[in-house]
């Protein structure tokens, strides 16, 4: 008598566990539909900002000299380097898709921000501002980068006409090893500062790299005399 009873609860207990399977394969395969409209979104996006890039590459090689060290690229650069500096203050270690993608946005931008002012400079003469590259690793790799770091950014607020294109030597970028290979950088050669197509390897201090660009002390001695001559007016007006 308890065998139809047994042979029920054997097929119920089938439907519910072919329903459970079913709803499990529904829900993985929108998953995996939502995983592929977000990666071609990613996909597309940049596409777009490439894009947007080369036009804008394109357009600015065209522009006058006088706009050379205030470019829209420019502008471009200079805002994701704020937020990748907060991005990367806030950092926790893990893995952060926006910080890779951003930093490698950024490097790329730099790439051709350099190349725009390497044929601006020659179209504008003197007019073209001093350009250095920097490549820099993690703590665990070059213990001196953060320092090379801090020395850079003073620089760079000392020296307006000053650019340091800076590259994160980890990150999985063709264009940024190409970069590297042609500059002879390594992981073991860290931080490496490249002037004038010339590699200089290990920590600098702000009176070394004076010495690697003289064009630094050039403007040491314009901001003196500038100091000097409006000293010598004010003392001549108060007179």
């Amino acid at each position: 008598m308890r065998q139809p009873t047994d042979k029920n609860k054997y097929i119920l207990t089938f439907l519910i566990t072919a329903i459970i399977f079913a709803g499990m394969l529904y829900a993985n395969n929108l998953l995996d539909e939502k995983r592929a409209q977000d990666v071609k979104g990613v996909q597309d996006q940049i596409a777009l900002d490439l894009l947007s890039s080369e036009t804008q590459f394109n357009l600015l090689k065209e522009s006058s000299c006088k706009n050379l060290n205030n470019t829209v690229l420019s502008q471009e650069i200079n805002s994701l380097a704020r937020k990748l500096s907060y991005l990367e203050a806030n950092d926790s270690g893990q893995p952060n898709t926006e910080l890779v993608y951003l930093k490698k946005y950024y490097s790329l931008l730099q790439i051709k921000d350099s190349i725009l002012m390497k044929e601006l400079g020659e179209k504008c003469s003197n007019k073209a501002p001093i350009s250095i590259f920097y490549f820099y690793g993690n703590k665990s790799d070059c213990s001196e980068c953060e320092k090379m770091g801090y020395v850079l950014t003073y620089l760079r607020e000392q020296y307006p006409d000053l650019r340091i294109y800076s590259f994160d030597t980890n990150l999985n970028l063709s264009a940024l090893e190409t970069l590297k290979s042609l500059y002879g950088v390594t992981p073991t050669k860290l931080p490496a500062i490249v002037y004038n197509d010339e590699t200089h390897v290990g920590f600098k201090s702000i009176e070394e790299l004076k010495e690697l660009i003289p064009a630094l002390k050039k403007f040491d001695a314009q901001k003196e005399k500038a100091a000097r001559d409006a000293a010598k007016a004010s003392s001549t007006k108060s007179e």
